[in-house]
């Protein structure tokens, strides 16, 4: 199935570009969500007419989330959790309780952009997670799990 693309999609490709994309993904994802179009001859006469919209609210979109990434630079964010006698945790610490966390700080960050490449966090100690606003803008953040005294 073939697409034209409204937006950037991580590892897919830009705004404006046709790509080709299994019929699952495009119909369930990205034309849903209003990240493509179907790439008939229409649809590519309907994009050319609102390319230059499109562009600036790309722009408009990528600074509001390098503002956002600015505030949150270099954030400590502090989460308690129960752990054991050794600093192992009684469950683990994921993208919703860091988020939780960083709201109760008053820090700008949702669950779904919060990224953990190496998984939930099953010790007590310090880490570095990744929040991504945009697929162009991302800050880090250092999430210090503490334990919790029960």
């Amino acid at each position: 199935m073939e697409m034209i693309l409204l937006e950037k999609v991580k590892n897919l490709g830009d705004l404006g570009d046709v790509v080709k994309v299994k019929s699952g993904y495009g119909r369930n994802f990205l034309l849903p969500t209003g990240k493509a179009l179907t790439a008939t001859e229409s649809n590519k006469k309907v994009f050319e007419a609102r390319k230059a919209e499109l562009v600036k609210k790309a722009q408009e979109s990528i600074s509001g989330a390098k503002i956002r990434a600015d505030k949150l630079g270099g954030a400590v964010v502090k989460v308690k959790a129960l752990a054991a006698d050794e600093g192992k945790l009684y469950g683990s610490v994921g993208p919703a309780e860091i988020a939780r966390a960083a709201e109760a700080q008053g820090l700008d960050v949702k669950k779904s952009e919060i990224d953990m490449p190496d998984g939930a966090i099953r010790m007590v100690g310090t880490y570095t997670v990744i929040a991504r606003f945009h697929t162009e803008v991302e800050a880090s953040i250092t999430v210090v799990v503490e334990e919790e005294k029960a």
